[in-house]
């Protein structure tokens, strides 16, 4: 198998908290604590979890956005974390990200050629050439060259994040982490968002970092799927491993907390009990252990490691003894959600 484009590992990213701007620290926020996975060229690899869990942080991290408290990142065989503010704006033109949010992504006081322009002209690129390369982006993601003298606000949300995606293309970068990209925007727009990075993956080879907490989007795009809880991974699989026998207590929760349209099935459901923790305190031993219902004593005195089996990573002590209700593996458990995805997806 040819090397990762993307390899993370044993990343960690605790924030501070100060009694006031400029006060003493008195405790830290445990964001992200020994993330690791790999990322290969043309491949998706989705986040999921729960609001709070890490995920997007992660994101930024590997994009060096935000700067980790420990753990080292490689992008093509180069360790980001070591690489100095020029190297680094250098290396930049390879890894981009679209936002969550299409209305504040883009400046409202700017056109679409100049936002589109401003990548170019921070690397060095296309000199001479650049109103045709962004009316070359517009056309890429589905958008008529005339409206690059339109602003923001003439465009819809659908429209906006199309946009966004061009300015992220503008570099031609080989990666790209897709922060929540889709989740602002209706089911519709949604399908059509997604059909056009798939589309883009196939045409350009890029590499997908997504985030996202929507099951049956994550379904549709990934390749593999990382699922986080209180800023660690709890389980790693392929797509369709994961989603036809997932092995952590959280990950079954999850696909059953999805509606099914089959009423009978519903007893069966492994559904979450009590709130997430407090990242500043987390629990001891398996974070999950406060809200799984097959917790016991060793749960809160030793860490669960990721362990690796077939090809499927999991980090829970008794993953072996725990069988998934049937509403989470049955196939005929298909939710009304992805049903009207999938349907939105033919068709756009």
């Amino acid at each position: 198998m040819t090397s990762a484009l993307l390899k993370v590992e044993n990343l960690v990213k605790h924030f501070p908290v100060r009694q006031h701007l400029f006060g003493r620290q008195t405790a830290v926020v445990h964001a992200v604590d020994g993330v690791s996975f790999e990322l290969h060229a043309g491949d998706t690899m989705a986040l999921v979890g729960e609001s709070g869990c890490g995920k997007s942080t992660v994101g930024r991290l590997v994009l060096r956005l935000l700067e980790a408290t420990a753990g080292k990142v490689w992008f093509d065989g180069e360790e980001l974390m070591q690489l100095t503010p020029e190297r680094l704006r250098a290396k930049r033109s390879e890894m981009q990200m679209i936002f969550q949010d299409p209305y504040s992504s883009l400046n409202p006081r700017m056109t679409v050629e100049q936002t589109l322009v401003e990548p170019l002209v921070l690397h060095g690129l296309a000199p001479g050439r650049r109103h045709e390369r962004a009316a070359e982006l517009l056309e890429l993601v589905g958008l008529a060259p005339q409206y690059l003298q339109r602003y923001p606000h003439e465009f819809s949300g659908g429209q906006r994040q199309r946009i966004g995606i061009a300015r992220a293309l503008a570099v031609e970068p080989r990666l790209i982490v897709c922060d929540e990209a889709v989740s602002a925007l209706d089911v519709s727009i949604q399908a059509q968002v997604v059909n056009l990075l798939q589309d883009l993956q196939k045409r350009l080879g890029l590499a997908y970092v997504f985030i996202a907490h929507d099951l049956a989007v994550v379904k549709h795009i990934a390749s593999h799927v990382a699922v986080m809880y209180l800023g660690q991974i709890v389980e790693y699989a392929d797509k369709r491993s994961l989603f036809a026998r997932p092995r952590h207590p959280y990950t079954q929760a999850l696909l059953s907390a999805i509606p099914i349209p089959e009423p009978g099935l519903r007893q069966a459901r492994a559904l979450l009990q009590g709130d997430v923790p407090n990242p500043i305190n987390p629990p001891s031993g398996c974070r999950f252990r406060t809200r799984c219902p097959h917790a016991q004593d060793r749960c809160a005195a030793e860490v669960p490691a990721l362990r690796t089996v077939e090809g499927h990573s999991v980090a829970c002590h008794f993953w072996e003894r725990i069988e998934a209700p049937a509403a989470v593996v049955s196939e005929g458990a298909v939710n009304e959600r992805l049903v009207r995805l999938q349907s939105a997806f033919r068709l756009a």
